[in-house]
């Protein structure tokens, strides 16, 4: 019975990680894709497609003039930051046209920084809009062609106010403001001069004018995401376009609450939409729909009601935007500082948050200390290491025991070949008397599955690991190790299919799980025995593909297994030597 606990205990294991394995295949394939994109676009001069831009405002009526297809170049004015750059675009409104200084779309040389947001006439168009709507149906409100007025530059410093008269008596204003990182704050304003009073329902939104490439991980959430009503919302792209056709048109989902965010994730970037006043009740809406045979995607926040100015009256309703990386400490301090509802949920940490979110900031002090994540994740696993100790010495002593019990076990086999029930109740005896848990061997490897998953999340989810290299050949931990065994680890000149992928750091974690389960007592069936010998084949293949931070730390652990094994085990020896001697004696 105990054996068989140990195996299915093992092959637990193993499913796990070959479910691993199948979740990164399309991670992994996406990320070689982006990497040939980036090398043929610096080849060719040709532009880069930007996975992750794109924005757009959907389906709002427009009274206003105007509004006719453009034929000029549209007006702009200039976003300039420590880490942003961009322009706002006068015509509708909108920004279209962001990106980061501190983040480029792969490690290579000269590769370029990453867009967020781009303009409709790019081929991956996402922006921010802001605007209104005529409630009462006769006042005119700018459209998506207007050209606003503004001048200046908008920077941390300096905002900018775009405005716009309807000519009808009411002007219209949008106040924007830049902090220093990734969050713009608009102040959309109504001034009524005219002699009646006006219904308007201000609005901002994120448009999304084409379908980006997705991962298709199932640990990462990538689509619509948002906090409303309270509640943590995430749809996919796929089932938010069914729920939207099911639904007529309408939106595939819509709910009123007070504050929240709303907007669209990537795996690192994150562009929302919130209402500035956390307290203040406000409706949400996740949009899908279809143009010229091509999907839409839509984000708008709004209040639950038309606002009506008096003449004479100004009304305002302000609204934040970000558009930016998704970095775990500044989403938590907008959290706290803005008090935005849960704005941290943007970084999927998961099911197992109360592990992945600890070890990452773990992590993340331990790189402020060392200046190396890889370090970092060395230190930590002496951490770890140094915390299941006491846990692990005994599963270690349990198993040397076992170890130096190999021979009489054996003759006990022997002599009771023909009868398993009895060979079974003398071991269950051994065992017993020897004070031995026969499954204990497993639990070094069970100990490291919670810990593997929550450290994957962490190298996989947070930006902060991204690109982040190591020593040598190991310039991104989130990335697979790239040698290769099967051209000489880059001496011949030729790359092995992606099956044949076996990476160095992999090579070394197999080397080191072959050596801990040396030190493993032998099983004493054979076909245990034969399971466990290649058990350091199977994880090598599995691990290959992984992040080189997983495969390094995986490494670095059964390293410090071994030594701890060997320690225990030898100072097992010599206590029961001691013994033995002292009961001669």
């Amino acid at each position: 019975m105990d054996n068989k606990r140990l195996l299915a205990a093992i092959a637990i294991s193993i499913g796990i990680l070959l479910l691993f394995d199948v979740w990164n295949r399309p991670a992994r394939e996406a990320q070689r894709q982006a990497a040939q994109n980036v090398q043929q676009s610096q080849t060719t001069g040709q532009p880069l497609p930007q996975a992750n831009t794109a924005l757009n405002p959907a389906g709002v009526a427009s009274t206003g003039p105007g509004d006719g297809a453009p034929t000029t170049p549209a007006p702009r004015i200039r976003i300039e930051s420590p880490r942003l750059e961009g322009s706002v675009n006068l015509r509708g409104a909108r920004i279209d046209d962001l990106v980061l200084r501190d983040y480029r779309e792969t490690i290579l040389p000269g590769s370029p920084n990453v867009r967020v947001l781009a303009p409709r006439e790019d081929n991956a168009s996402y922006f921010a809009q802001w605007g209104w709507t005529a409630a009462d149906g006769r006042t005119a409100v700018p459209g998506p062609n207007t050209e606003w007025a503004a001048e200046g530059t908008l920077t941390p410093t300096s905002p900018v106010t775009l405005r716009w008269d309807n000519g009808q008596g009411q002007r219209f204003e949008i106040a924007l403001s830049l902090d220093a990182n990734f969050m713009v704050t608009a102040d959309q304003r109504v001034v009524n001069t005219g002699e009646q009073p006006v219904q308007l329902l201000p609005w901002a939104r994120v448009r999304r004018e084409h379908t980006p490439q997705v991962a298709g991980y199932y640990i990462l959430h990538e689509g619509f995401v948002g906090v409303v009503d309270g509640r943590l919302r995430e749809w996919k792209y796929d089932d938010a376009r069914t729920e939207a056709q099911r639904r007529n048109g309408a939106p595939a989902f819509e709910a009123d609450g007070p504050g929240g965010w709303a907007g669209f994730t990537d795996k690192y970037w994150l562009t929302a939409v919130l209402p500035a006043d956390q307290a203040a009740r406000s409706h949400a809406a996740f949009r899908a729909t279809q143009e010229n045979g091509q999907n839409r995607w839509q984000v708008d926040v709004a209040p639950t009601g038309a606002v009506t100015t008096a003449p004479g009256a100004t009304a305002a309703y302000g609204t934040r935007l970000f558009a930016g990386a998704k970095e775990v400490k500044l989403l938590d301090a907008y959290t706290n500082d803005l008090g935005i509802k849960d704005f941290y949920s943007a970084v999927d940490f998961g099911w197992f948050w109360f592990l992945t979110k600890p070890f990452f900031y773990a992590l993340d002090w331990l790189f402020g200390v060392f200046g190396n994540f890889g370090v970092a994740i060395l230190i930590f696993t002496v951490a770890l290491k140094a915390l299941f100790f006491p846990l692990a010495s005994k599963s270690y002593q349990s198993m040397a025991r076992m170890k130096a019990l190999g021979p009489k076990m054996q003759e006990m086999k022997e002599r009771n070949k023909d009868d398993p029930a009895k060979m079974q109740q003398e071991m269950m005896a051994l065992y017993k008397a020897e004070k031995i848990n026969p499954a204990a061997g497993c639990l070094p490897i069970l100990i490291q599955i919670p810990v593997f998953f929550a450290l994957y999340k962490v190298l996989f989810v947070t930006i902060e690991m991204r690109h982040a290299p190591f020593f040598g050949w190991i310039r991104d931990l989130s990335a697979p190790d790239p040698t290769n065994l099967f051209n000489l680890f880059g001496l011949l000149p030729f790359t092995p299919p992606e099956f044949l992928h076996m990476p160095a750091w992999a090579i070394i974690m197999g080397i080191t799980m072959w050596i801990q389960f040396k030190l493993n007592p032998t099983p004493p069936d054979p076909i245990q025995a034969k399971l466990f010998s290649f058990m350091p084949i199977i994880f090598t293949f599995m691990l290959a593909s992984f992040p080189a931070g997983l495969v390094i730390y995986w490494s670095w652990n059964n390293l410090l297994s071994v030594a701890q094994q060997y320690y225990i085990s030898r100072h097992d020896r010599e206590t029961q030597r001691l013994e033995k001697a002292a009961a001669r004696s």
